[in-house]
This record gives C-alpha cells, sequence and structure tokens, in this order.
C-alpha cells in the first residue's frame, strides 16, 4: 500500500460521500421512513410560563388514541443530561411556556390534529420570572482570575466600559426534529434526525429504565444541526418511545416547523458588561468583564456554553491583569441550549464592539489597537494557557485588512450610507480543558475485502464527517478514497465516539481513526485484504482519545490549558444604509480563517461561508422576539 501525491484524498475535493444519495433523492430522512403499524404522536404543551396544573380535560373519544403522561414513564422522568432537573413530562409543576405535559398517538394524523385541539388544560397561575438580571436561582457560575486586577486598573490612564445585550437565535435547520421510537425485542429502537446518538442512547436508558443492549439508537439522514440537535433530541425520542412502549406500536413524532421553533432550544441571550484599563498608546493593562447568560427554565447543556463563553470572552487579546465574572441563570422561558459557537459569539461580539469604544475614547485607530494587543506567540490566555507558534490573530487580521482595503474604505464611507466594520476571533477545539478524557471517545475501523469500513458516533449532518473521516483514513492506509465505506451511525454497531460538536469530529475523532488506520496498516504488513481475510477471518481495529502530552486543566479554578487547538479568524463586513428606510444591506463580506490542514477544501470553505452568513443574519436580519414567555 502507498499513496502517491496525486492519488491522496486529503486536501483535494473529493465527491461527498452521502452526496449522489442527497441529490438523486434517494437519501432517506425520518419522516420518509415507515413501519407496520405506525401511529402519529403529538405533544400537548403548557400555555402559561409558571404554575400548577390543576386539570386536564379530553373533549375527543379515546378509542383508538395512546394517551400518556408523567404515570406512563417507566423508568424516571427526566431528561438526562448534565443535570436531572428538567421532566420529559410536567408532573404538576409547569416552568415555561410550551413545556410538554401530554402525548397523544393515533394513526389517523387528521384526528390526531382534531384530538389535540379538543385538549383543555386548567392552571392555578403564578408570577414568571422573564429577566435573567432579577432571577437569583444560578445553574452555573464560573470565575476567571489572572494577575492582579487593581494593579492593573493602577496602570491606566484611561478606564473605558460598556454593556452589551445579545438576543436569542433560532439554528432553524432545514429539517425540523423528528424521530421514530419502534418497540422490538424487550427493548426500544429509535430513529432519528440528531447529533448525538450516545446523548439519546442515555437519556432512554434512563428514561425507560432499560439496560444498554435494550436500547437502540440510529440516526436517519439528517438536514442540518447547528447544536440544536445536540440535546434536544433526547426530549423528543423520549416522548416517542414513551408512546411505543404504551401502545406497543412503531410512533413517529415529527415536528412542525412552528413547533419546532416555539419549544425547542436557542442561542443564549444575555448581558456582557466589559471595564477595561488602557494606557493612552492603547495598551491592555485591566479587564474586567461580567458575563450573565439567560438559561431558560432548566439547565440543559448551560453550564458549557457559559464555560466556553467566558473563556473566550477577552477576544483574542492578551492582558495581564483578568477577570471574568460569570454566570448563567433560569427565568420562566423555553430551555436555552447548544447552538454553533457555544457562547463565544456572545462573548466575542461584546469584546469587539468594546474594542472600538476603546479605540473611539482614545481618538487611535482601532486596527492599530488590535494589533497592539492582539495574541502572539507565548502570550498567555486568560487560563493561563501558553499559546505556540500556530498562534495567527496578527496573521489573519493583517490579511483581512488588506484583502479588502479596510483603511481606505473606512475613510471613504464617512458621512455617508455606507459602512464598514471588522470583527477579530479565537475559537477553541474540542472539549474545554479535561473534557476531552473524561468522554474517553472511541473509533474502530473494520477491514473488508475491498478496503475498510469505519465504524464511529460522528453524526453527518451536512458538514462532511463521513467524506473528511474517509479521507483521512484512506491516505492513512494508503487505499483509494472509494475503498473505504462509513457505516451508519448506529448504537447497535459503533463505539460512543462522543457528540458531533465543538468542532472535535476532525481533530479528535479524525485523529483516533488515523491512528486505527496506521495499526491496521502495520497488522496488514503488505498483505492484501483479500490474503488476510482468508487467513485470520476478520480485522477490527478499535482505539481511544488520547489527549496530547503537557496538558494540564484546573476545573476548580478554571486554570490551565482550555484547548488543544485554536482557530483564528477575521471578518471585515461592509454595508450599506438605505436613506428611506434605514434599511442595512451587507454588500461584502470577507472572510479570512487560519483553519491548519483543510481536509476537503471545499468543505471548508462552506463551513466558513455558512458560519459567517449565520452570523450576519443574527446581527441584521433575525431577531427572535419574546413575549410574556413565548
Amino acid at each position: 500500500m502507498g499513496a502517491t501525491e496525486k492519488s491522496r484524498a486529503v486536501g483535494r475535493n473529493v465527491p461527498r460521500k452521502e452526496g449522489l444519495d442527497k441529490v438523486t433523492g434517494a437519501a432517506k430522512y425520518v419522516d420518509d421512513l415507515t413501519f407496520p403499524g405506525m401511529l402519529h404522536g403529538r405533544t400537548i404543551r403548557s400555555t402559561i410560563a409558571a404554575g400548577e396544573i390543576e386539570n386536564i380535560h379530553l373533549g375527543f373519544a379515546r378509542k383508538g388514541f395512546t394517551i400518556a403522561d408523567c404515570r406512563d414513564v417507566p423508568g424516571r422522568n427526566v431528561v438526562a443530561l448534565i443535570e436531572l432537573d428538567q421532566p420529559c413530562l410536567a408532573e404538576r409543576r409547569v416552568r415555561h411556556f410550551a413545556e410538554p405535559i401530554l402525548l397523544l398517538a393515533h394513526e389517523d394524523r387528521e384526528r390526531l390534529l382534531e384530538a389535540e385541539s379538543l385538549v383543555a388544560i386548567d392552571y392555578r397561575e403564578e408570577t414568571p420570572i422573564y429577566d435573567p438580571e432579577k432571577s437569583d436561582h444560578c445553574f452555573k457560575e464560573i470565575r476567571i482570575e489572572k494577575g492582579d486586577l487593581a494593579r492593573g486598573f493602577a496602570e491606566a490612564d484611561v478606564v473605558v466600559e460598556g454593556e452589551y445585550r445579545v438576543g436569542l437565535q433560532e439554528q432553524l435547520y432545514i429539517e425540523p426534529n423528528g424521530v421514530i421510537a419502534v418497540p422490538e425485542n424487550g427493548g426500544i429502537t429509535v430513529y432519528g434526525s440528531l447529533q448525538c446518538p450516545y446523548y439519546v442512547h442515555r437519556a432512554l436508558r434512563v428514561l425507560l429504565g432499560l439496560s444498554d443492549d435494550k436500547v437502540r439508537v440510529v440516526q436517519t439522514e439528517t438536514g442540518g444541526g447547528f447544536g440544536g440537535k445536540e440535546e434536544y433530541p433526547s426530549m423528543i425520542a423520549g416522548h416517542a418511545a414513551i408512546l411505543a412502549w404504551k401502545s406497543r406500536r412503531p410512533v413517529k413524532l415529527v415536528y412542525d416547523r412552528v413547533e419546532d421553533m416555539v419549544a425547542t432550544t436557542k442561542r443564549h441571550p444575555g448581558v456582557i458588561r466589559h471595564s477595561t484599563g488602557v494606557t493612552r498608546d492603547g495598551t491592555l493593562t485591566a479587564i474586567k468583564i461580567d458575563v450573565l447568560l439567560d438559561g431558560g427554565a432548566y439547565m440543559t447543556l448551560s453550564p458549557v456554553v457559559l464555560s466556553r463563553g467566558v473563556i473566550h470572552a477577552t477576544g483574542p487579546y492578551r492582558c495581564d491583569h483578568v477577570r471574568i465574572q460569570g454566570r448563567v441563570v433560569a427565568t420562566n422561558t423555553p430551555p436555552n441550549g447548544a447552538f454553533r459557537g457555544f457562547g463565544a459569539p456572545q462573548t466575542q461580539f461584546a469584546a469587539e464592539v468594546h474594542m472600538e469604544r476603546i479605540a473611539e475614547t482614545l481618538g487611535i485607530d482601532s486596527v492599530r489597537l488590535r494589533e497592539k494587543n492582539a495574541f502572539r506567540p507565548g502570550d498567555t490566555t486568560s487560563t493561563g494557557q501558553k499559546l505556540g507558534r500556530d498562534t495567527s490573530a496578527l496573521r489573519v487580521l493583517r490579511e483581512a485588512v488588506s484583502r479588502s482595503d479596510f483603511r481606505a474604505k473606512r475613510r471613504a464611507y464617512r458621512g455617508t450610507n455606507r459602512g464598514i466594520g471588522l470583527a477579530l476571533f479565537f475559537h477553541g477545539s474540542g472539549f474545554t480543558g479535561g473534557g476531552e478524557v473524561k468522554l474517553a471517545s472511541k473509533a474502530s475501523l473494520e477491514l473488508t475485502e475491498t478496503g475498510a469500513r469505519i465504524l464511529v458516533a460522528s453524526t453527518e449532518i451536512g458538514q462532511g464527517t463521513r467524506t473528511m473521516h474517509a479521507q483521512i483514513v484512506a491516505d492513512t492506509l494508503g487505499i483509494p478514497y472509494d475503498a473505504v465505506e462509513v457505516a451508519a451511525a448506529d448504537t447497535a454497531r459503533v463505539p460512543d465516539s462522543g457528540p458531533t460538536v465543538a468542532s472535535r469530529t476532525c481533530m479528535v475523532v479524525g485523529k483516533i481513526l488515523e491512528r486505527c488506520a496506521q495499526e491496521m496498516r502495520r497488522e496488514l504488513g503488505g498483505r492484501s485484504a483479500r490474503d488476510y481475510l482468508a487467513e485470520r477471518g476478520s480485522l477490527v481495529v478499535t482505539k481511544e482519545y488520547s489527549g496530547p502530552d503537557g496538558l494540564y486543566w484546573d476545573d476548580e479554578t478554571y486554570r490551565g490549558d482550555a484547548y488543544g487547538a485554536f482557530g483564528w479568524g477575521c471578518d471585515v463586513i461592509e454595508v450599506e444604509r438605505d436613506p428611506e428606510t434605514w434599511e442595512i444591506r451587507p454588500t461584502r463580506v470577507t472572510a479570512v480563517c487560519e483553519i491548519g490542514k483543510a481536509i476537503h477544501p471545499v468543505l471548508a470553505r462552506g463551513q466558513i461561508e455558512g458560519g459567517t452568513a449565520q452570523a450576519v443574519g443574527y446581527a441584521l436580519l433575525e431577531e427572535v422576539a419574546m413575549r410574556d414567555g413565548r
């Protein structure tokens, strides 16, 4: 075996593994699937934000319906995530609008929808809390300290303060949440549109009180996620499973767009306050930041969102004296959760707007301010992590400024209906601190007669997971890309590779697969796959995550190496304003990113373009308005 430079897959725009099925319509999404005797499910939800359930009235004939509430849960009535605080079905107390209370199933969708409209619930309402600044229920608090803050402020010539608010954001994946639960062999199998099969697997084990081998989760073709299908599928899968368990029939539960937007998690809104000490020449001497995020009614993944948010809160800027205080609190609104960037977009937005405020206060050029304070190799972050030679904040900043002709355009646009802005950012890859070690993710590689088969729980949600993993394996084994198969993400067949989140699927799982392929190549010893299988019968190599040497992290003090690697980026956005309507329209985006080796250049560009489009939408076009908790 041996791959020549011309035959290598890595670095080339090879065809996507699932591409042909998608463009020909052969790919099967969850709503394309049917099972004999299948019922359709619906969720009856709270119409108030806070209170107690007093009575439930069913104004329809019950024959032919499966009806389930919290009393029908055979295991523990919780959604098993970080904390077990969220019920799968409300028992008596309601903590947010659209909280699930009752489940209905019927074989006729029209009759099901009619029955849903005939359910009435009596409540004893309570006064809800919608403002996170008035909440006394804190899910998580994190404090980061570096240096001596008082000394840093004493060294400053000027102190610049600012308060920045960020709102909700909807993931708006193309395909809404949906699952099918099938009772079989004394257990349950769930097929679904999801990011993290083993999250759902654990949640169902706890909810139904079943052993590992009695729960199977299979990812169907998935139409996008952006974090919105990380934790929430554990909820909808639980609902379908409860109905299937009670009826002993398969149950399909697929949200329409309205229900998906009303009921599922969003990006955390928040308030970020900065107080920054700076000298006249623009040197940052002290950074004090308070971060407050609104977690909604239940914890979900809020502590993880807060963690990444506070670690990135300074932006990619060096300062010897830093204090960051972060809290995520409860309100009587639908729970918030995972969304692309996991808290870092909120806090780095605040950091970048604040840098502009500092430049304006000092009367200096904002690009020069960033250049002066941007991270260099050898600098330390707020957690004390020493940055390596690949630190690229200055490089991407200067490249973006040059390519966009930023300075000339900023001068030219003054006093017109045109504008230009800039944001410098960084992003840690993988789970924070010792998270990857705790996950102990696994990957397997199986030898086939024609090549190899990848066995991982990492999911394809549009970003190119199957393709990228196959490229890595093909080059490591020295075989053609087309000789590598990728098994479905099925918990009965693949090991737990950890969740498909946090920019870890390539860096972490891809590296484990590379190690699997290296061992397989050594084991083959130059023999063909057919010869080896004829002699030995089979070959499956499984490896577990092993982190880089020398990394240190303390969860109590939030000191140490937060991430194994960082990505770096700088965006320049040009806009124009309609003088009559005041509508703001983006006219040009220059996005410069340092990402290391692009495994698949087209897919990498797609990720950059998609993330940038989501950011522009968040800033200019999208407002998820919350009124009276809904």
